[in-house]
């Protein structure tokens, strides 16, 4: 075959790569109820087969699974969003009486030491907050004035969380054929190729995220569970928090990990109780990382901290929050392929020098 016509084409799948790159960043508003519906799809998807596999008809399987998904839903803006609320109020009330222990304990202590005279005004937080508690009466007539301007905003959410469970039904209820149609349009000189780097990136993204998703159900226990022995008033929404978060390495564990000692610093009247909190976190930090992710994860997909928090970052900058949802399944597919091409370029004549 000519080189031109080999450079040729090589340039055609070059600019049709770019040209869909392009379409993508242009309809990510618009494909974001497909990108999530998508992903809960793949996640859900085991559990449709497990239900086929036992006989069960397959549009009931989706059903049944699509019923469970939406109960843990419920339950959780039931349950751990009003309290995440209601413990937020309570904090700012107990604010002002922390900043007082603070005055009499730490700034003595930080004026002996280092030299720092700090006095905390709790005084005018008082007041701060009060005026705030009580502009909040007017928040429901401010609410709906801006329901004027943000009308379509609003319309584009309720759309969203209609549209999600439709097309998440139908991806799950035809997968397969789905699956098949695509395998047909691939060129049969590149589909055993094709097929074995699908294969290949399937294996290690269902292994992350299914196992992602374990491990985030058993860290959201195991921090609930840590922070309500300590005595915690806001164990229940610091413990999910921390345990939701946990998809990024360092983050989750510092997010928590701070919220979780301001509040013990405000409730308990010395540092046992806050060395306490550490302790959970201490033990919750070291389980996670040498048990429970390598037994539930493993480290088939070798994304290092620093790429999650880049591609997280970056996805986000690019797509907003369609590249949150894409950003660590891309990069994992994005791994496996430059597996492919580093294995290529080793074997290349470039390489050796031959």
């Amino acid at each position: 075959m000519p080189i031109r016509e080999i450079d040729s084409r090589k340039l055609t799948w070059l600019a049709a790569l770019c040209a869909g790159l392009v379409l993508l960043y242009a309809l990510s508003p618009v494909l974001t109820p497909f990108f999530l519906a998508g992903i809960l799809a793949y996640v859900c998807q085991p559990m449709v087969l497990w239900l086929g596999r036992r006989r069960v008809p397959r549009s009931l399987a989706v059903c049944l699974v699509m019923l469970l998904e939406a109960l843990v839903l419920a339950l959780f803006a039931l349950t751990v969003l009003p309290l995440f609320v209601q413990e937020i109020a309570q904090l700012a009330r107990e604010l002002p009486a922390f900043l007082d222990r603070a005055n009499a304990t730490i700034a003595p202590w930080l004026k002996e030491h280092a030299g720092m005279n700090i006095r905390l005004d709790s005084a005018s937080l008082r007041d701060s907050i009060a005026t705030s508690l009580q502009a909040s009466d007017g928040l429901g007539m401010k609410l709906l004035a801006s329901l004027r301007i943000g009308g379509l905003g609003l319309i584009g959410v309720f759309a969203t969380a209609v549209l999600v469970p439709v097309v998440q039904f139908y991806l799950m209820r035809d997968w397969e054929p789905m699956l098949g149609r695509i395998d047909s349009l691939v060129p049969r000189g590149w589909h055993a190729r094709v097929i074995a780097f699908v294969r290949e990136a399937n294996q290690a993204l269902a292994q992350y995220l299914h196992g992602q998703v374990l491990v985030i159900l058993v860290m959201s226990i195991f921090y609930t569970l840590g922070l309500w022995l300590t005595g915690l008033e806001f164990f229940l929404p610091i413990g999910i928090i921390t345990g939701v978060l946990v998809f990024v390495p360092y983050v989750g564990a510092a997010t928590g990990f701070v919220l979780a000692t301001l509040a013990a610093a405000m409730q308990f009247p010395d540092w046992a109780g806050v060395a306490w909190v550490w302790v959970v976190f201490v033990l919750g930090q070291a389980i996670e990382g040498n048990f429970i992710t390598p037994k539930l994860v493993g480290e088939r997909i070798g994304l290092h901290p620093v790429a999650v928090i880049f591609a997280l970052l970056a996805f986000g900058q690019i797509f907003g929050f369609v590249g949150l949802l894409l950003a660590l399944p891309a990069s994992a597919v994005l791994l496996v392929a430059l597996r492919h091409v580093r294995a290529k370029y080793v074997n290349s004549t470039f390489y050796s020098g031959s």
